[in-house]
């Protein structure tokens, strides 16, 4: 299943960083800033999120993610996207409507 692919490999930090590269644009200037805040790199930021959603995810948050990840072109990116949104908060609510 695409969400426990994504909670393994996006867990490392520099698999998230690179993911996070990859998304780009406001999500990842948000997740960078909120890091520096938390005193983190990125890709150290973005692997906690990942992983602190994957230790309290229902069967509906897992069944969200296999959605996101349905019908896009890089299924891992528009997934993990849909769990930094989660972990990032209100802040990033205005974001939701993208796709990678």
């Amino acid at each position: 299943m695409i969400y426990h692919e994504i909670v393994h490999t996006c867990s490392n930090s520099h698999v998230a960083d690179a993911a996070v590269i990859s998304i780009g644009g406001d999500v990842a200037k948000s997740l960078a800033d909120n890091a520096n805040r938390h005193d983190m790199t990125r890709g150290d930021y973005a692997a906690k999120l990942v992983r602190e959603f994957a230790s309290r995810a229902s069967d509906g948050d897992q069944r969200g993610v296999a959605a996101a990840a349905r019908g896009s072109e890089v299924p891992v990116l528009s997934g993990l996207l849909y769990i930094l949104r989660r972990g990032m908060g209100p802040e990033v609510a205005w974001m939701c409507g993208a796709r990678v």
